[in-house]
C-alpha cells in the first residue's frame, strides 16, 4: 500500500497556488462579513451602548486604507509569511520584530479561538429552533474545530475555493437583508441617517465603537501572510488588500446603518440588547419568506466557520515563519510534503484551540459574551497595536533602503496612518471598560490589554537572549526563506540592532 511522503522542515511554502481572487476570498472570509453584520455590529451596539457604530466602520475603513498605502509598498520588497513580524523586524530592528511576533500570536489566536464561542452558540441555537435538538454550544464548537483541523493541513487553494463559495453567499444575503431593512423603516417612517452623523466621532464611548469596528476588519492584512503562496506577490498582495478594505468597509457601514433604519436610531441599542444576534433576522423575517431567512441563518453559521478557518491559516503561517527562522522551535517549520501546508503550525494551533474550548466549557462561561465578544475584541486590540507599530516600521524601512517609491508611499501616508491608529489605540485603551461592558473599576479592563504588554516584553527579552546565546538564529530574523539557506547574506540585516 502506498504511503504519503514524510513531512519536511521547509524553507518555503507551496508557491503559485493563489491568485488575486483566492487571496481576496481568504482574507475577506477572515473578516467574515455576515458574522460582523449579524454578530459583531449587533453585539457592539448592545455592549457599548453607542449608536455611532456605522460611522465608526467607515472611519476605520478610511484609516486602514491610509495604512494600506505603506503596507503594500513594503510588501513589494519583502515576501514573507511572517507579515507584521517581518516588517517590524526590517523597519525597527530584530528585537522589536520578535516582540511584534509574540503580540501577533496572542492577537490572532484570540481572534480565531474566540470565534468558536460564536460558532458553537449560534449553531446550537439554530439546531434547537429548527429541529428541536438540545445540543450544547461546546459540542457544536468541537464539530467546527474538527473540520478546521482537517482543512488546515490540506492544500491552501482548496481552502480558497471552499471560502469563496461561503463568502459569495453571505455577501449576497447581507445585501438583500440591507435592502429589505432600508426599504422598511420603523413604523413605516422615512429613512434617516442619524447613525451616520460625523458628530458620533466625538461622542462618549467612540473608542469602544472604533475597536469594535477594527475587529470587523481584522483579516484584511492577511494578504501579506499568504504572499509566499501567490502567483505574483508584488501585484496580488497590493490589489487584494485594497479590494478587501473597500468591500468590507462599505458593507459594514451600510449594514450597521440599515439595522438602525429598521429599528429607529433611538431604539437600535435596546433592540440589540434584547434580541442579540437574532436582531437582523427578526427585522427581515416579516418581509422575506422563511426559506430566505433560514438560508441567511445558515450562512451566518458558515460565515463564522469561514473566519475560523481563515484565521487558523494565519496563525499556522506565523508559527511556520517563526520556526523557519528558529525564533521558535524549528519543528514549527515542518510542512506536509503532499500539500505544502504548514502542518506543525496548523496542528499546534488546533491543540491550543481545543484546550481553550474545553476550559470555557468546564467553567460554564457565556460563549457569546465571554468567549466570542471579549476575546475577539481583545484580538482586535492586538491587531490595532500591530498596525500602529507596523506603520512606523514602514517609515523606518524606507528611510534606510534604496526604493524609488514616492514620498506619499514611504513616509507621508505611513506617518498619517501611525498618528491616526495611535490616536484610536489611545482612546480604545481609555474606554476598554465600555467595550467589555464592565465597571471602570473591573480589573479585566486592564488585564486584557496587559496581556499584550507581557507578550511584547517576552518577545523583546527572547530576542536579546537569542542575540547572546544563538547569534546565527538572531541574524536570520526577518530573512524569511533566506534564513534557512544563507542567514547572513542580506547586508541590510547584518548590522547589530
Amino acid at each position: 500500500m502506498a504511503q504519503n511522503p514524510p513531512d519536511t522542515v521547509s524553507a518555503v511554502l507551496a508557491r503559485g497556488r493563489l491568485g488575486i481572487p483566492s487571496v481576496v476570498f481568504i482574507v475577506i472570509a477572515a473578516a467574515a462579513p455576515l458574522t460582523v453584520v449579524a454578530g459583531g455590529a449587533t453585539t457592539g451596539y448592545a455592549v457599548t451602548g453607542v449608536t455611532g457604530i456605522p460611522v465608526a466602520y467607515l472611519l476605520v475603513a478610511a484609516v486602514l486604507a491610509l495604512f494600506t498605502v505603506g503596507y503594500v509598498a513594503m510588501s513589494r520588497r519583502i515576501v514573507n509569511a511572517g507579515a507584521f513580524y517581518t516588517y517590524v523586524a526590517r523597519g525597527l530592528g530584530r528585537p522589536s520584530g520578535v516582540a511584534a511576533a509574540f503580540i501577533a500570536l496572542v492577537a490572532y489566536n484570540a481572534m480565531q479561538i474566540g470565534l468558536y464561542g460564536g460558532f458553537g452558540a449560534v449553531l446550537a441555537q439554530f439546531l434547537q429552533a429548527r429541529y428541536g435538538w438540545d445540543v450544547t454550544w461546546w459540542a457544536c464548537a468541537l464539530a467546527g474545530w474538527a473540520a478546521v483541523a482537517v482543512l488546515g493541513v490540506l492544500r491552501i487553494d482548496l481552502n480558497g475555493k471552499v471560502l469563496a463559495v461561503m463568502l459569495i453567499g453571505e455577501c449576497a444575503v447581507a445585501l438583500v437583508f440591507d435592502a429589505v431593512m432600508v426599504t422598511h423603516p420603523v413604523n413605516g417612517g422615512s429613512v434617516v441617517f442619524d447613525t451616520l452623523a460625523p458628530s458620533h466621532i466625538f461622542a462618549a464611548g467612540i473608542g469602544a465603537a472604533l475597536v469594535t469596528a477594527i475587529t470587523g476588519f481584522v483579516g484584511f492584512e492577511g494578504t501579506v501572510v499568504f504572499s509566499e503562496e501567490t502567483k505574483d506577490p508584488r501585484r496580488t498582495v497590493a490589489r487584494a488588500t485594497y479590494i478587501a478594505v473597500a468591500v468590507t468597509g462599505l458593507l459594514y457601514g451600510l449594514s450597521a446603518w440599515a439595522m438602525s433604519v429598521a429599528t429607529g436610531p433611538d431604539q437600535i441599542v435596546a433592540a440589540a440588547r434584547t434580541e442579540g444576534t437574532d436582531l437582523i433576522f427578526n427585522l427581515v423575517s416579516p418581509h422575506l419568506g422563511d426559506t430566505v431567512v433560514t438560508i441567511g441563518r445558515l450562512l451566518f453559521i458558515t460565515s463564522l466557520f469561514a473566519a475560523l478557518l481563515s484565521f487558523h491559516h494565519t496563525v499556522a503561517r506565523y508559527l511556520f515563519a517563526l520556526g523557519r527562522e528558529r525564533v521558535l522551535p524549528a519543528v514549527l517549520a515542518r510542512t506536509s510534503r503532499r500539500t505544502g501546508a504548514p502542518k506543525a503550525g496548523s496542528l499546534t494551533q488546533s491543540l491550543l484551540a481545543l484546550a481553550v474550548i474545553a476550559g470555557y466549557a468546564l467553567a460554564g462561561a457565556d460563549p457569546i459574551v465571554h468567549l466570542f465578544f471579549w476575546i475577539t475584541v481583545t484580538g482586535g486590540l492586538g491587531v490595532l497595536i500591530l498596525m500602529t507599530v507596523t506603520s512606523a516600521a514602514v517609515i523606518g524601512f524606507f528611510a534606510t533602503t534604496d526604493h524609488g517609491e514616492s514620498a506619499w508611499r514611504t513616509w507621508i501616508a505611513p506617518l498619517a496612518a501611525t498618528l491616526a491608529l495611535g490616536a484610536i489605540l489611545a482612546v480604545t485603551l481609555q474606554e476598554f471598560d465600555t467595550l467589555l461592558g464592565v465597571d471602570a473599576t473591573n480589573p479585566l479592563r486592564w488585564a486584557f490589554p496587559a496581556a499584550y504588554a507581557a507578550a511584547g516584553l517576552a518577545g523583546l527579552l527572547w530576542a536579546l537572549l537569542l542575540r547572546t546565546l544563538r547569534p546565527d538564529a538572531y541574524a536570520a530574523i526577518g530573512l524569511g526563506a533566506a534564513s534557512v539557506a544563507a542567514p547572513l547574506r542580506d547586508p541590510a540585516l547584518r548590522q547589530p540592532v
